[in-house]
């Protein structure tokens, strides 16, 4: 079974979706048919051997949809665009780049400039004319309405006939194949108020034989389709803002790199770059490629990668990052991982992927969009036939029909499931975007949603709450011959000779003063290290038991520090405290997560004592000490069984059983070390602040999607039975067509704003 996603064309609300799931889901061999409005994307699962894509365009083609090329994600495509010379930084991650969808925008905003000042004129007629009726201080509009019908058959006819021709092939596939969307409705609609009108105006002697009333709808259907027009330019021109976080990630691609070929500085297409080049990198410039600093060093501005503002500086064997920024000093680099295997290229699939994915929220509305048009359909035919069957025995078959007609065009006009559609997945893409901004990658919708929810986070200890290497923390003397100073230089001396990952600490303190020469030295088997310096024999090695009961040794011990004694010609001169300390912003992030009301645990496999130590000091509420990896998911299960919604935070890589187990899986990666596959949100840099933001994102990205949903509903809901005219019994206010238009337009509008916003709100 192959799954990949495909670009579609044609779409123009959310049942145009539900018709393409609907027709392709029915084809041999395709097993599920995800289609996603928003992003203009299907993604399908088929089996290549029953069925083509060649046979899924023929059958969508007749009406008005097609797949438009295989691209499973956006670095396919960008890896494509490389090497055909295109520039893929247009390439907004929807079914078109952004050239395309400028052409289009051009394309609306050419007619909007057409139909927008007569429609308002018109309105304001309309306005003035419906107001002087029901205000006696609103004199009459001194020109009757009567003589502006040959003027408005004509602009009415080039309205619905240029303007409106997409809602009239709406009208044609209805016909034709039995499928409707939201452009059949308003074609129905529009359509059978202005034949309607026409047949009145060019054949009079009809109206007057079956007693119709003489006022047309001309203007009905000019400010319909000039508001509906004006709302898909609106909702074009905002769903283009949306995919501006892919847009932005791709622009930080350097276009060229500056290579060593035979001894030369040659500078190349960044398509041609190989695996192993040696790339040059000057200040100012953009990193092209990912790899490892082979001379010179640098400081360099990672915060496309990791959000943080520092610079990180960069020595021989260092990490560099495809897309990050030199800021002083020139060095060479190895290249390590080109086109789709770079750091830039898993975010931009990663993001992309997730804006395309669904919520299980969303679930309700693809639902309700499914039938809405035939049901919308059935209650505008059946309330036509109602106020012509009942409303002529009250009213007189002329303003029955007239009502009934205002009835059956209001109905079709207001009843637009485009904004049930865009509601969550216009959310989830700016909210899946800001975090990519903030270094906060999330895989899909559904852990996006699911993170809102969560009300105990597991933290693993070493590199998430801690800095993940041991340091010095503590000199102390046992000597009054020797100060601080003589026993780091003594023991940095001896231990820079080493390979443990405590003497790698004591070198790395050391490095602050000078280092004497070591003779003789070796490796004492489970106890330490010793050498001879200045002709005196030196050794560093575990406290004895009577060493371990000096206060202040002991005092260490029970932090959870580990302690080791320097002795120099047999005698103690000090001992040196090494631990892994905790996260510098640690604490705050801890106390952030208990605002938003998070219980936090810790899992490590470290004593008690460490463990303890390391929580008390970051604030931690539950500790899981000496526990074993395979342990860790069993760990999550019960607090999962206790009624925990859980978080999972940990490397992505030894943590990756208790990520999985969890109801959320969060990464923490550092620089190029993106553990993407085995997590649902990965947290860049290493930064623990970001799981509170993260947690932030998810709640106001749910909120949105809550109120989005909400003004989608009420639109429809209050809408529909105004526009039926139930409202006409008791106030005798039957709902204009045109403000059920203007009300349609902005329904979507208002939706896809409400998600925008959330670009503009803190986490």
């Amino acid at each position: 079974m192959n799954k990949e996603t495909f670009p579609i064309r044609g779409m123009h609300c959310a049942s145009c979706a539900s018709i393409i799931s609907k027709k392709l889901g029915k084809l041999p061999g395709v097993e599920s048919c995800d289609v996603n409005f928003a992003t203009e994307k299907a993604s399908i699962s088929f089996d290549e051997s029953k069925v083509s894509v060649d046979q899924m365009n023929k059958t969508i083609e007749p009406l008005g949809y097609s797949l438009t090329g295989n691209q499973p994600h956006a670095m396919m495509s960008m890896d494509h665009s490389m090497h055909e010379g295109m520039d893929h930084s247009e390439h907004l991650g929807l079914s078109q780049t952004k050239d395309e969808k400028l052409k289009e925008l051009a394309k609306l905003k050419t007619k909007i400039n057409f139909i927008m000042p007569i429609s308002l004129m018109i309105f304001f007629i309309m306005m003035w004319d419906i107001s002087s009726k029901f205000l006696s201080s609103i004199p009459l509009f001194p020109i009757p309405m009567e003589l502006f019908n040959p003027i408005l058959f004509l602009l009415s006819s080039v309205s619905l006939f240029w303007i409106g021709k997409p809602y009239l092939d709406g009208v044609k596939r209805f016909i034709q194949h039995g499928v409707a969307n939201m452009d059949s409705l308003v074609g129905i609609g529009t359509g059978t108020a202005y034949i309607y009108s026409t047949i009145l105006l060019l054949f009079p002697f009809v109206g007057k034989q079956l007693s119709l009333p003489e006022y047309t709808y001309f203007d009905v259907t000019i400010v319909v389709i000039g508001f509906i027009t004006f709302g898909k330019y609106l909702e074009t021109k905002s769903k283009l803002k949306t995919g501006e976080a892919i847009e932005k990630l791709l622009s930080l691609q350097a276009k060229t790199a500056l290579v060593l070929r035979d001894g030369k500085e040659v500078e190349i297409p960044l398509s041609e770059v190989v695996i192993d080049d040696i790339i040059i990198v000057k200040p100012g410039a953009k990193i092209p490629v990912d790899g490892v600093i082979t001379s010179g060093s640098s400081s360099i501005d990672e915060s496309m990668i990791s959000g943080e503002p520092l610079p990180v500086d960069k020595h021989v064997g260092d990490l560099v990052i495809g897309a990050t920024i030199n800021k002083q000093g020139v060095f060479e680099f190895r290249a390590t991982k080109i086109g789709s295997e770079t750091v830039l290229s898993q975010i931009i699939t990663m993001v992309e992927n997730a804006q395309g994915s669904k919520a299980q929220i969303q679930n309700l509305a693809d639902k309700i969009s499914s039938i809405f048009i035939p049901v919308v359909l059935v209650i505008a035919v059946v309330t036509f036939v109602l106020w012509i069957a009942v409303g002529s025995i009250f009213l007189g078959f002329t303003s029955a029909l007239s009502f009934g007609l205002l009835s059956f065009v209001g109905i079709l006009v207001i009843a637009c499931p485009c904004a049930l559609g865009l509601a969550t997945p216009t959310a989830i893409i700016v909210g899946v975007g800001k975090g990519a901004e903030h270094g906060i990658l999330i895989k899909n919708a559904e852990s996006l949603e699911k993170l809102h929810k969560v009300t105990t986070i597991v933290f693993d200890k070493t590199g998430t709450i801690t800095q993940g290497k041991p340091v010095v923390t503590d000199i102390l003397s046992l000597n009054e011959e020797y100060e601080e100073k003589d026993i780091i230089q003594f023991a940095g001396s001896l231990e820079k000779h080493s390979q443990h990952p405590l003497a790698q600490a004591v070198s790395e303190k050391a490095k602050e003063h000078t280092l004497w020469e070591v003779s003789d030295f070796s490796e004492l088997e489970g106890v330490g290290v010793r050498g001879i310096i200045d002709n005196k024999e030196t050794i560093i090695q575990k406290p004895s038991q009577k060493e371990m009961e000096i206060p202040a040794i002991a005092n260490l011990q029970e932090s959870g520090k580990t302690v080791v004694i320097v002795l120099v010609a047999q005698k103690q001169i000090g001992a040196i405290a090494i631990s892994d300390t905790i996260k510098e912003n640690a604490r705050a992030s801890i106390v952030r997560l208990h605002k938003l009301g998070i219980k936090t645990a810790m899992l490590t496999g470290d004593n008690t004592k460490a463990a303890h130590f390391i929580a008390k000091e970051a604030g931690i509420d539950e500790v899981f000490s000496e526990i074993l990896p395979n342990e860790k998911s069993d760990i999550i299960e019960k607090l999962q069984k206790t009624g925990n919604v859980v978080a999972m935070v940990g490397d992505g890589i030894n943590d990756a059983p208790a990520l999985t187990r969890a109801d959320v899986g969060i990464a923490m990666a550092t620089g190029t070390d993106i553990a993407i596959e085995s997590s649902d949100i990965t947290l860049l840099g290493g930064d623990i602040e970001k799981v509170a933001q993260a947690i932030v994102l998810s709640k106001k990205t749910m909120r949105t999607i809550k109120q989005n949903l909400f003004w989608a509903f009420i639109y429809n809901i209050v809408g529909i039975p105004v526009a039926a005219g139930i409202l006409y019994p008791i106030w005798g206010i039957v709902l204009n067509p045109v403000f059920a238009g203007l009300a349609m337009a902005f329904s979507s509008v208002s939706v896809v704003t409400n998600s925008l916003l959330l670009k503009r709100s803190r986490i």
